[in-house]
């Protein structure tokens, strides 16, 4: 069983018209204004699934800034969970500046079966993660909703990429210093927090943080997976690609790959993913390749 946490798909509307959207979002732009930047629709992301072994996955949203394209893809979203109900798990993505029509969004999608929220994208989209007061309606409905919040992190050092941004360690900290009762999953290994475990206060904060392995390849060298294992626990860990900016069966061949137990390999590839999501757990019968 294998189960990819961090994906993204586009409605093929998005994909049509990419140069008319483009100007109207700053995430949208920042993502995918170079022509070789790939969007992949609901189908395209099962076909991939099924090359790679992957059962589920869970397609995300993006962190927009015009209401409209969050409305138009989070409704992509939920169509395709319900076209494919065994195979896919669908977040929605809002902007916390939107305040209550926020946190209206978000129950507008629960009620519509998705079951998450995120990707956020702090940084173009204009907001401060660690600021109490901009966060609280978005964490209010998602502990009254039970769903989990997944944002982009970054590294404070280190090479640029397109939506790098300024969500690092010290940011999320201040957020889980205000909210330490939600669960909180940090796409891309949490822009290296997981090296400061190594600090007590640290460690003891981030009982409900998670970490996904989003995009890893681009970020750090394959070792990764076996020093946070050791760091944080392979309970902390949530297997993510990035898909479509990576292929799923590279993620899936670095977990294979990585110096860990075969329980810290299975909790990465699916236990972990399954209890966030209320998946029954059952034993990992897909063998990566």
């Amino acid at each position: 069983m294998i189960i990819d946490f961090h994906t993204h798909i586009l409605p093929p509307a998005l994909h049509d018209r990419r140069e008319e959207f483009l100007p109207r979002d700053a995430t949208l732009e920042a993502l995918f204004s170079r022509p070789e930047a790939r969007m992949a629709t609901a189908e395209e992301l099962v076909a991939s699934m099924d090359e790679a072994g992957v059962d589920i996955s869970v397609a995300l949203g993006m962190g927009w800034n015009d209401l409209e394209l969050c409305r138009l893809v989070n409704d992509y979203i939920i169509e395709a969970t319900r076209r494919f109900p065994s195979r896919l798990r669908g977040f929605c993505s809002v902007n916390p500046l939107w305040g209550s029509a926020a946190a209206a969004e978000v129950e507008r999608c629960a009620r519509a079966g998705l079951v998450g929220i995120g990707e956020l994208h702090p940084h173009t989209q204009g907001f401060d993660l660690g600021d109490r007061d901009t966060m609280a309606p978005l964490v209010e409905v998602a502990l009254a909703r039970g769903m989990p919040i997944l944002t982009h992190t970054s590294e404070p050092v280190g090479h640029l990429y397109p939506g790098k941004g300024s969500t690092t360690p010290e940011v999320v900290c201040r957020f889980v210093e205000s909210f330490p009762e939600v669960t909180l999953i940090c796409a891309h290994w949490g822009g290296g927090l997981p090296f400061y475990t190594l600090m007590p206060e640290v460690s003891i904060s981030l009982e409900h943080v998670f970490f996904d392995t989003a995009a890893s390849p681009f970020l750090y060298r394959s070792e990764i997976f076996t020093i946070v294992t050791t760091l944080v626990g392979a309970e902390k860990i949530l297997l993510g690609t990035d898909y479509p900016l990576i292929k799923q069966k590279r993620l899936i061949r670095q977990v294979a790959e990585a110096s860990i137990s075969e329980e810290a390999r299975e909790r990465i590839l699916y236990a972990n993913a399954a209890r966030l999501l209320g998946i029954p757990a059952w034993k990992n019968d897909s063998a990566p390749s």
